[in-house]
């Protein structure tokens, strides 16, 4: 227990039914307990199973059921920090040890939690006017200066002048670099072909 104390992972043994009867620090800290606070109570009351987990926890049970000592992996979600915190996503890897009997054996958990996603936000990050967004667009596109000229209704200087005007003020060297730098700013909508600006909903 020393060492499963020291361990950085969040670990917990518990019984066949889901009860805990032992927890590191680690593990109770995702919920803002301390490790007696967590023992006695049910994984299953602690984390949420995702709507993709049922066939995963019916693996689990029917191994437990025939004695298998195999590994599972549940999707799971839960509450940070006691209910106050932010919700999280990860993976309960499930493993039963202990010598063979014929009660169920314990089960060894490891939750390996997913990093937080960065959701992307509802419109750009930066403003940028209709014809700077155009521009964008049909650069991103790989339209030559002519060509995007043409569509938006400028000369070749025209359009090179707002390149050169975003470039400086998004401190990029190039074209490529500006495009790239359009879709982080979130000014491109990604994962959409042709390129298109990210409208704001």
């Amino acid at each position: 227990m020393m060492l499963l104390d020291r361990l950085p992972t969040p670990i917990a043994i518990c019984r066949a039914n889901g009860e805990v009867t032992a927890v590191n620090p680690a593990m109770a800290a995702e919920w803002g307990l301390a490790p007696g606070q967590v023992r006695g109570r049910n994984l299953l009351d602690l984390f949420r199973p995702s709507d993709t987990a049922a066939p995963q926890l019916d693996r689990l049970t029917e191994a437990l059921r025939l004695g298998r000592r195999s590994r599972y992996a549940i999707d799971v979600r839960w509450t940070a920090a006691g209910g106050e915190g932010a919700r999280r996503e990860g993976e309960l890897v499930v493993e039963p040890v202990g010598d063979a009997s014929p009660a169920y054996p314990a089960l060894l958990t490891v939750l390996r939690v997913r990093p937080a996603e960065t959701s992307m936000p509802s419109g750009p990050a930066v403003e940028v006017s209709a014809v700077e967004a155009r521009i964008l667009e049909l650069a991103a596109a790989g339209a030559t200066t002519a060509a995007i000229g043409k569509a938006v209704g400028l000369t070749v200087d025209g359009v090179n002048y707002h390149l050169t005007r975003l470039s400086r003020r998004w401190r990029v060297p190039n074209r490529t670099a500006l495009v790239a730098k359009a879709y982080v700013l979130g000014v491109l909508a990604p994962g959409q072909w042709p390129p298109a600006q990210r409208r704001t909903e």
